[in-house]
């Protein structure tokens, strides 16, 4: 098969590009004479990885451990920002323990089997998610979604990092918001700086000591005997709640989708796809359940003597680093700082993922962003979720749970295109040409996504509960005014169900 040069990656020479794979090794990176070529060979000298979105060689797959699949997202998920998502259910939404834990039970399985199915396609294709996207959007079409991924990467990235300053804060007043914002980002640029084996082993550890400061959490909750069994609600009320929540937990869990595939490239295309995807399952389902559970868990303290508590008084002054300061401080004093210390440099885990998808997400939007080192666009977007948290720092309650809703919206039709594409249309794996990747004219056409996706729009608009907006659907699955959410629901199926259709027709006229 003759590949199209003039539509490979640009910053290697044509020969050096494996002709029937379209795979370039990583030292083929670095040769030329541009200013992006010496850069790279002068970043070898320090171990930084080189490659961007080139589809990796076969030869170079050697990350054979499904540990380092299931480690990596047991770290990035047994941190206090997934802590945070569960202890929203009780101020935001008013709900109690067991239907908090059922929300959070039942919305993370769904949310988390499209991250485990997409985790597949990097070992198959060697190839990243957003460069994956364009046999479900085209070559024109995934710059929309690759400009939603990094809108996505970059807001959970500031999220994250707020609430790791909150929990500095708490800590020691004196400390400043946007000091601890800068603590956090600087060791998140040290790690994501040098890639993606990096990155694999700082996660591989990095959640141990997490886990031991969640454990003295729940043992001095269950110590202090200030959790509360509020009773769960009834009717519509109850109803909505339900669903609003369950959109936030959705879009936590189902976050990590649209780059899935980033972190398992390195695997070998022979993994059992089963394996892949239960690696990928067994590292992240059941720490969401862990830190979501225990921070609903945490979350019913503040309903003692109706409101009037310190842990309330904690959580109204500093968030949920005054909520953890006030079970921790009291009993274990600096023990208890110390934890809190340990909390707040667990989000460097949470956001490696961000920000190193982030960099390769900018390489899929222009031929020129390519020419771009991929360490070069880390430090960029670094730069710019610093300069959006440190304003947002004070609103950060609202800005999370709005956040949350609009990953689960783009996301949940993003899915309900890429999945209708792969199941009905290409009938499995076996239905794709990988080293089509970089050619624009194999690739389809996008229109039907585009269109299909805008279809998905739709339905989220008319599901959607948000304090700005309620949907005529919301409107109807909880009472008035804020209704239930059920905007990501809704966006799915309109999106699936479109796409169905209008790629039939695109297929009929196109043949592509």
């Amino acid at each position: 098969m003759n590949l199209d040069v003039e539509k490979l990656p640009g910053r290697v020479e044509p020969f050096l590009v494996e002709d029937d794979t379209g795979a370039v090794p990583e030292s083929a990176l670095a040769s030329g004479s541009s200013w992006s070529a010496r850069l790279q060979r002068l970043s070898s000298l320090i171990k930084v990885e080189q490659r961007g979105i080139e589809r990796v060689p076969e030869n170079e797959r050697t990350d054979s451990s499904y540990w380092n699949i299931s480690s990596m997202w047991l770290a990035a998920n047994m941190v206090v920002p997934s802590f945070t998502v569960g202890v929203l259910g009780a101020p935001l939404f008013k709900l109690g323990f067991v239907d908090s834990a059922l929300v959070i039970i039942f919305f993370n399985l769904l949310g988390v089997l499209t991250v485990c199915f997409f985790s597949i396609f990097g070992a198959a294709f060697g190839l990243r998610q957003m460069v994956l996207s364009r046999f479900w959007f085209g070559w024109w079409g995934v710059k929309l979604i690759a400009l939603f991924n990094v809108l996505a990467c970059i807001g959970w990235a500031a999220a994250n990092i707020i609430v790791g300053a909150q929990l500095i804060n708490a800590v020691n007043p004196n400390v400043p918001g946007y000091a601890g914002i800068l603590i956090i980002a600087i060791c998140t640029l040290l790690i994501v700086f040098f890639g993606y084996r990096v990155i694999h082993a700082y996660e591989y550890w990095s959640w141990i000591p997490t886990f031991i400061v969640f454990l003295v959490v729940l043992g001095v909750l269950a110590h202090s005997g200030d959790f509360i069994n509020t009773p769960m609600g009834v009717g519509k009320a109850e109803l909505g709640a339900v669903l609003s929540y369950g959109s936030t937990v959705f879009g936590f869990g189902t976050g990590y989708t649209s780059f899935a595939a980033d972190y398992t490239v390195y695997q070998p295309s022979n993994r059992p796809r089963r394996n892949i995807f239960l690696a990928t399952f067994l590292g992240i389902f059941p720490t969401l359940l862990f830190t979501e559970l225990l921070g609903a868990a945490l979350a019913t303290t503040m309903a003692r003597n109706g409101g009037d508590n310190v842990y309330q008084r904690g959580y109204d002054d500093a968030g949920i680093g005054g909520l953890l300061g006030a079970l921790l401080f009291p009993p274990l004093g600096g023990f208890g700082k110390f934890c809190v210390v340990i909390l707040a440099l667990s989000i460097v885990a949470n956001n490696c993922p961000n920000v190193y998808s982030v960099s390769l997400t900018l390489m899929v939007m222009g031929r020129w962003t390519r020419h771009v080192p991929r360490f070069v666009w880390t430090v960029v977007a670094t730069g710019v979720y610093i300069a959006i948290a440190i304003p947002g720092y004070s609103q950060f309650e609202s800005v999370l749970e709005n956040f949350m809703h609009f990953i689960g919206y783009w996301l949940a039709i993003y899915e309900g295109v890429g999945i209708t594409e792969h199941f009905l249309f290409r009938k499995g794996f076996s239905g794709y040409r990988p080293e089509y990747y970089d050619m624009q004219e194999k690739l389809p056409l996008g229109i039907a996504a585009l269109l299909a996706f805008c279809c998905g729009v739709v339905g989220m608009v008319i599901g959607m509960s948000q304090s700005w907006y309620v949907g005529p659907i919301a409107k109807f699955a909880g009472t008035a005014p804020a209704g239930g959410d059920v905007g990501f629901e809704l966006g799915f199926a309109f999106a699936a169900v479109s796409y169905a259709v209008l790629r039939m027709v695109e297929l009929k006229i196109f043949k592509r």
